[in-house]
């Protein structure tokens, strides 16, 4: 009752291609090997090259991003104070309204 049932993985409805192709590779003994210099290094020691280059920052590209940063943060900045702001302005007159009606109704049941 508590377990909670898996979805099943549903069944492949159209054709199936397989996503791997085995080719066939002709195989070489060492003997045929005659120097050391014509092996290329494996993988894992091959000198790799990053895929993107290095971002470099000019100065004005930096200067950009400076000023780009500054007024979002400015923007943002201002936007919070205006909700504070509208908050603060909401609350006050709440507190005088409330204080108007506990004047007319102290007014109303002193002349009863």
């Amino acid at each position: 009752m508590l377990r909670p049932k898996l979805p099943t993985m549903p069944q492949p409805t159209g054709i199936v291609i397989p996503t791997a192709v085995i080719e066939p590779t002709a195989v070489t003994s060492a003997a045929h090997i005659t120097s050391v210099a014509h092996v290329p290094p494996p993988a894992a020691f091959a000198a790799t090259t990053p895929s993107r280059p290095a971002v470099q920052l000019t100065p004005g590209t930096a200067l950009a991003l400076v000023g780009g940063g500054t007024a979002a943060v400015l923007v943002v900045g201002a936007v919070l104070v205006s909700m504070l702001l509208a908050v603060a302005i909401t609350g006050a007159s709440v507190a005088v309204c409330a204080v108007v009606l506990r004047s007319l109704i102290g007014s109303l049941r002193k002349h009863r």
